[in-house]
């Protein structure tokens, strides 16, 4: 098999997982069947998955997912996931199948294509994968990054912590050699590239635990306040089935609105979906937070006067 490029080599991980995981139980021949079929990523029209290159792959899913494919010898050698449902509880893992089981769908089926509509996700696919790659191998990454903020580009190092998805945007929390843990967003990087310096990720990091109050991505270093909201009737069930934060509780409900309640950090995203409600929504507690959406209510009206 042909040397393949990361992101193509990160894609071909997802497709192993993915067939296997559908399958439920499936064995190679079944497995070679499938790749000598996929045009999308067997660009050499390969009849097989050499032994080598399966087991390879086999490992490299292991190793940055801790999905764990095993074999079945009672029912002819077939391969299956053996940790089926740790993926239930996953939140990465799972997006990560169920994502490319669509995507395969769409391959094999190319009139859909028409028919199914995304959301684009800059740069992703270019920089994921060896974002990935290098928290996996605790390796320092030389990066060129433009900022909004600045005229022109710089390049430093930096050591990936975690990378997260908002709003169609991948996002990198890392540390660089000129300051604290901040996010870059993978859009904004014109190049990427692996130095030979490895780090240690500290013992008390934890990814989940540190955007546990966060919505989106900026002021990750703030505490969190308590939000109270009111949300009339007709918006209460939007926000209900699809909350705003995980910690958000709803703490009185009638048949004219209904209270929300959340512990969250005071960031942009955050006031940007809770302006999304426009009038349905009004901020209760705190009252520098009812002030400020108020303020800037009255500063929309004056820009339609």
């Amino acid at each position: 098999m042909s040397k393949l490029n990361t992101a193509l080599l990160f894609r071909c991980y997802i497709w192993l997982t993915e067939t296997i995981y559908s399958a439920g139980y499936i064995t190679r021949q079944e497995i070679d069947d499938k790749w000598a079929r996929n045009t999308t990523l067997n660009h050499h029209n390969e009849s097989h998955i050499p032994e080598r290159t399966f087991h390879n792959w086999k490992n490299a899913i292991q190793d940055l997912f801790q999905i764990i494919i095993a074999c079945d010898r009672s029912r002819g050698r077939a391969y299956y996931i053996e940790n089926k449902d740790d993926l239930k509880h996953d939140d990465v893992r799972a997006w990560m199948l169920n994502t490319f089981a669509v995507n395969t769908l769409i391959s094999d089926s190319q009139d859909l294509k028409r028919q199914i509509l995304f959301e684009k996700i800059p740069s992703g696919q270019r920089f994921l994968a060896p974002i990935i790659e290098a928290m996996r191998d605790k390796v320092v990454l030389k990066m060129t990054y433009q900022s909004f903020s600045k005229s022109h580009p710089s390049t430093f190092t930096v050591k990936p912590y975690c990378v997260k998805v908002y709003r169609q945007r991948w996002y990198m929390l890392g540390k660089s050699e000129v300051s604290e843990l901040r996010m870059y967003s993978l859009d904004r990087i014109a190049e990427l590239q692996p130095t030979e310096k490895h780090y240690r990720l500290p013992a008390n990091f934890d990814a989940e635990t540190y955007f546990a109050h966060l919505v989106g991505v900026s002021d990750v270093n703030r505490k969190p306040t308590v939000v109270t909201i009111r949300v009339n009737s007709e918006q209460a069930p939007y926000i209900r089935s699809l909350p705003i934060h995980d910690s958000q509780q709803e703490t009185e409900r009638n048949e004219e609105y209904s209270v929300f309640k959340y512990c969250v950090v005071l960031n942009y995203e955050f006031m940007q979906e809770l302006r999304a409600h426009g009038s349905a929504l009004q901020v209760l507690e705190p009252k520098k937070l009812a002030d400020q959406m108020k303020n800037d209510s009255v500063k929309v009206t004056k820009l339609y006067e």
